[in-house]
C-alpha cells in the first residue's frame, strides 16, 4: 500500500520522494526538506539523519523534497495521509505551517529542526543549536589572522536567526581584534539560500573593500563564495560541514552543525514518550564544533587552519570557557 501512496505523492506533489527500501516496519519517519536538496550540505544532513534514525530504530523512512513554497504544505500533509508517525522538518520555512497542521492530527508527532515555535501542542517537538558559539570561534580565528584588518561575513537572509552566524562571528572578531571592521552583507532576493551568483557577488564587493576573510552563511549560495575566494585570492570560513575539499587552499574552518545526531537524539525522545521533546544543543552538548577543535582530524581536514595551530589552541581555550560558563555569549537572535 505504501508504495502505492509513494507514487500517488509525486505524482501529485510535483515533489521528489526518497524511499529507503526495506521490508515493511512498524513504524514510519518522514523527513520533508524546505527547498531542493541539491549540493545543500545542512539538508543533506537531514536525508542523513532519517536513514540513521530508521535504522536505529527500525523504521521505514523516506524524503519529501520540497522545491516550492506550496510543496512544503503539500509534502507534510502528504506525510500525514501516508500514517507517518513521525514527521521531521528543517527549518524556519516550517513555522507556520506547524501551527496549521499539527492541531488537526494529534496522531502524528512532529519535529522541527533547526527552529521552534510558541505555545505547541504536545505532538510538536523542537531541536535547535546554538550556532552562535561556533560562529564566535570563526571570528576569533579571522581576527587572529587578518593582515588588513577588514573582514566580512555573507548571510543569506536578513532575519533574526542568521544573525546567530553573523553577530556571533562579528563579536567572536572584536573580541581579539576590537579595532577590526567587520563588513556584513545578505544575498536575499527571490531564492536567497540557494543563490551562489549572489552570494559571490557580494563577497568580490566585500574583498574590493579590503576583507581579507569572509565567512559565508548562505547555504547552496556558500560555492558561490567558494569561487570567489579562489578568483580574488582571499580566505573563507563555512558552516555545517567540512566544505575546506571544495576550494583547497581558501577555507580556513567552518561551524560543524551535527544535525543527524540532534535528529536520531529527538526521535529517540519522542519515541520514549516524551511531551513537547526541546533540545538545545551547542558547544558543550556537541551539536556545534568546529574543525579546529577536531584535534584527530583536524590533521586530514584540508583546512587552513592545520597550518595555524597557535590559532586553534586559542579556538580550543576559547571553546573551553564557553562550554563551562566562565564566557557567556548572548544568543544574537533575540538580541534585536
Amino acid at each position: 500500500m505504501r508504495i502505492w501512496r509513494n507514487w500517488l505523492a509525486a505524482g501529485l506533489l510535483g515533489a521528489t520522494v526518497f524511499t529507503m527500501p526495506a521490508a515493511a516496519a512498524e513504524k514510519f519517519f518522514v523527513y520533508v526538506s524546505p527547498d531542493a536538496i541539491g549540493v545543500n550540505a545542512f539538508l543533506k544532513m537531514g536525508q542523513s539523519g532519517i536513514q540513521a534514525a530508521g535504522e536505529k530504530y527500525g523504521a521505514d523512512v523516506e524524503t519529501y523534497e520540497s522545491r516550492t513554497a506550496a510543496d512544503r504544505l503539500e509534502n507534510v500533509n502528504a506525510a500525514v495521509n501516508e500514517g507517518a508517525d513521525i514527521v521531521v522538518m528543517l527549518g524556519f520555512e516550517f513555522n507556520d505551517i506547524i501551527k496549521q497542521v499539527a492541531p488537526t492530527a494529534p496522531d502524528t508527532q512532529f519535529l522541527i529542526i533547526d527552529q521552534c515555535i510558541d505555545d505547541r501542542p504536545a505532538n510538536v517537538h523542537c531541536a535547535v543549536f546554538r550556532e552562535y558559539e561556533s560562529s564566535y570561534l570563526m571570528g576569533v580565528a579571522a581576527g587572529l589572522l587578518t593582515e588588513t584588518d577588514k573582514v566580512g561575513v555573507v548571510g543569506a537572509l536578513d532575519i533574526p536567526f542568521l544573525h546567530r552566524y553573523t553577530d556571533g562571528y562579528a563579536e567572536g572578531v572584536k573580541s581579539v581584534k576590537p579595532d577590526a571592521s567587520v563588513d556584513i552583507r545578505w544575498v536575499g532576493g527571490e531564492n536567497p539560500f540557494a543563490d551562489p551568483v549572489r552570494a559571490k557577488e557580494q563577497a568580490v564587493a566585500m574583498h574590493a573593500a579590503g576583507a581579507d576573510l569572509i565567512f559565508t552563511a548562505t547555504a547552496g549560495g556558500d560555492f558561490g563564495v567558494f569561487e570567489a575566494a579562489k578568483e580574488k585570492n582571499f580566505k573563507a570560513f563555512s558552516v555545517d560541514v567540512n566544505q575546506c575539499p571544495n576550494a583547497p587552499g581558501h577555507i580556513v574552518d567552518m561551524t560543524l552543525k551535527q544535525v543527524d545526531t540532534a535528529m536520531v537524539q529527538a526521535i529517540g525522545a519522542i519515541l520514549d514518550g516524551e511531551k513537547s521533546v526541546t533540545m538545545a544543543l551547542g558547544l558543550k552538548e556537541g551539536g556545534m564544533s568546529a574543525m579546529a577543535l577536531q584535534e584527530d582530524q583536524i590533521a586530514d581536514s584540508g583546512c587552513l587552519i592545520a597550518d595555524h595551530p597557535e590559532v586553534a589552541a586559542k579556538m580550543r581555550e576559547v571553546a573551553d570557557s564557553i562550554k563551562d560558563g566562565s564566557l557567556k555569549l548572548e544568543d544574537p537572535m533575540f538580541a534585536k
